[in-house]
């Protein structure tokens, strides 16, 4: 975890007010016992995030790709090659969305802008050390032109289904599956001698 508590309270504040100005629709899933805290995303987002990255093209069509995001600092930071598509596009359209959603019941959405770091800075060599921890090597040894960035974040909210609801889940599955091998066996033909 690598969030001071001035990280965790800038993010719990834009948090609170990503919340304040959602929908209705998310505000029906995502209700305040679902929500995660800033403190809780950064006990969840220790590892490799996968996110799912939605980029614009010059024609205005949206594209969606994947990224190994990591949190830190209470943002998501990421390297990938200088000459991906995604990278030409935020260079251009720096807006840049991104979800995590590892399993059912459990997600992370940003929306924001895509800031393209400079070697050197105190970022640069913040992630160059952390992907070093990660990987086993930097991401200098990956190829000669890779981009690092961070997502300046506009907007930001996580949730989690409850355990209790997601042992109804389970329940529920399991008793699916019950009915459905009840059903399969009364189906079978019976044995003739």
């Amino acid at each position: 975890m690598y969030e001071s508590e001035a990280d965790l309270a800038e993010l719990q504040e834009l948090i609170d007010a990503s919340f304040a100005r959602s929908s209705e629709h998310l505000l029906s899933i995502m209700t305040p016992p679902r929500r995660l805290t800033a403190r809780r995303l950064a006990q969840d987002l220790t590892g490799i995030a996968v996110l799912n990255v939605a980029t614009v093209t010059a024609r205005g069509e949206p594209r969606i790709s994947a990224l190994d995001g990591h949190f830190l600092h209470g943002r998501w930071y990421a390297t990938t090659s200088a000459a991906s598509p995604k990278v030409r596009q935020l260079r251009s359209r720096p807006g840049i969305s991104a979800a995590y959603t590892p399993r059912d019941g459990y997600g992370v959405f940003c929306h924001g802008t895509a800031r393209f770091l400079q070697p050197g800075s105190d970022e640069y060599r913040t992630l160059t050390d952390h992907c070093v921890r990660v990987y086993g090597q930097s991401p200098l040894e990956w190829g000669p032109d890779i981009a690092y960035l961070t997502i300046e974040p506009s907007w930001f909210v996580g949730f989690a289904m409850t355990d209790a609801e997601l042992a109804e889940i389970e329940a529920h599955k399991a008793e699916r599956a019950a009915k459905a091998d009840r059903q399969s066996d009364s189906a079978q033909p019976a044995e003739t001698p």
